[in-house]
């Protein structure tokens, strides 16, 4: 589980990413000026922060080289400035990667995963995750079948890995987009669908007879546990 801080002063944008990181499995703290998330950097250390800049006691910028004094805790900028000096800014203050608004969950929570990935962290032991007979192991990137490699591209590893963390939900397709290909809508409906054929075609299914990838048609797709007798 990783624990997130977030700091930002906008109720509702403070309130919606609450919600919607702890509906999909972190363990989020929040504050609504730059002091008290200091306070909370230094006495909860959470495993990211994601930063408004335009906090109405002290500057984003500021908080940001704090941080930065106090460790080396990834921090994504939130921010409705989209402004490249702004930007720049911040990234040589500290910033690891920055998102602007208005911005969707399923975006917010693929930067999460890359920005953790690119410093060696992922807020827990990222441990093999196991459905059924496959097994899918984000720190060596490999994943197997019945004890059986599979052969996979980069893309068909990130795409399996986000299916197989969420067991039994469905997960869009803008979702999927957003977590492995870091895209919006725009086109991208055709190239889930591909790299998905391909990856039925590595766990021997099809989509006219699946047994981990099943499509629920107009919304998404969702990993079963074909051994389960509850599933399928």
């Amino acid at each position: 589980m990783t624990s997130i801080l977030v700091v930002e002063d906008d109720t509702a944008i403070r309130s919606a990413l609450s919600r919607g990181l702890t509906e999909r499995g972190h363990a989020v703290t929040v504050a609504s000026a730059g002091l008290t998330g200091l306070e909370l950097v230094v006495n909860a250390r959470p495993d990211l922060v994601l930063l408004d800049l335009g906090l109405p006691d002290i500057d984003g910028l500021q908080v940001i080289a704090m941080i930065r004094a106090v460790g080396e805790i990834p921090i994504i900028v939130i921010t409705a400035q989209d402004d490249d000096t702004m930007l720049v800014q911040a990234l040589d203050a500290g910033a690891d990667d920055y998102v602007i608004k208005p911005f969707s969950l399923a975006q917010i929570d693929a930067r999460m995963r890359a920005v953790l990935r690119r410093g060696g962290s992922t807020g827990g032991e990222e441990e093999p995750v196991v459905v059924g007979e496959l097994v899918v192991d984000p720190r060596s990137r490999t994943a197997t079948l019945a004890g059986d490699r599979l052969e996979l591209s980069r893309k068909e590893f990130d795409l399996l890995l986000v299916l197989a963390s969420r067991p039994g939900q469905v997960v869009s397709r803008r979702d999927l987009l957003a977590e492995v290909w870091q895209q919006g809508y725009g086109g991208g409906d055709r190239t889930v669908d591909v790299h998905l054929s391909w990856l039925r075609r590595k766990l021997g299914e099809t989509a006219a007879e699946p047994r981990y990838l099943h499509t629920v048609r107009g919304v998404g797709v969702r990993m079963v546990d074909p051994t389960s007798p509850g599933d399928g």
